[in-house]
């Protein structure tokens, strides 16, 4: 069973890094909270197998900006129940297969409940695996042009990806940098998941704290 969240995270309703100083209404963060639910609860899994963890293939970056795309404005708990139907509809978060989206698919995913329906994000799909296939000739993949323009402060990331993709504002774009390993604080020190993702060689372990 999932247990009801502090009414502090049904208004912020994400994961909660360190790096934006987020708590929960009774002080825990992110962290020391998944620890005391079940190991089938959606967060707990998120928790201890992805979030900060870093994704080596382009459609799997693309998929997670996809899903931080379509969380603006929701809880990340819907996200997640919806996870796998976000990757039926978008062909498994093929960029190529997506950046060739006609009418008629635009019109299929605002028509599929198994996701969010939102005109704005849909487009924004659809135009930005077409951008990531430009990045993809220019630097050989989306990965790539990540790893080049690392490192950058938040700010400095957020600007980049305002000028290359749609629908990125600051929390998606900070979100998806966490989430994939590309800035630190996903995890504290302390969690066992911190030392499992730091095996992994993250990008921001490269550098000093920004």
């Amino acid at each position: 069973m999932i247990p009801i969240l502090p009414i502090r995270v049904c208004i912020i309703p994400k994961k909660l890094p360190l790096s934006s100083l987020k708590k929960m209404a009774d002080s825990k963060t992110y962290c020391e909270s998944v620890r005391e639910w079940e190991e089938t609860n959606l967060h707990r899994i998120y928790h201890d197998t992805e979030y900060g963890f870093p994704l080596l293939t382009d459609n799997e970056l693309f998929g997670r900006l996809i899903l931080e795309i379509n969380q603006a404005g929701l809880s990340w708990t819907t996200i997640l129940k919806k996870k796998e139907n976000f990757r039926e509809a978008y062909s498994n978060f093929d960029i190529a297969t997506v950046a060739q989206y006609t009418e008629a698919d635009r019109q299929r995913l605002l028509s599929n409940a198994g996701i969010i329906r939102n005109k704005l994000k849909v487009n924004a799909a659809i135009v930005n695996a077409q951008r990531i296939q430009k990045l993809q000739v220019e630097y050989g993949s989306f990965k790539n042009w990540l790893d080049h323009h690392h490192p950058k402060t938040r700010k400095e990331w957020v600007k980049l990806f305002k000028k290359h993709f749609k629908f990125t504002g600051g929390e998606i774009t900070n979100e998806f940098l966490l989430s994939t390993g590309y800035l630190k604080g996903a995890h504290e020190p302390d969690c066992s998941v911190y030392h499992q993702i730091m095996k992994l060689s993250p990008k921001w372990a490269e550098q000093t704290e920004d």
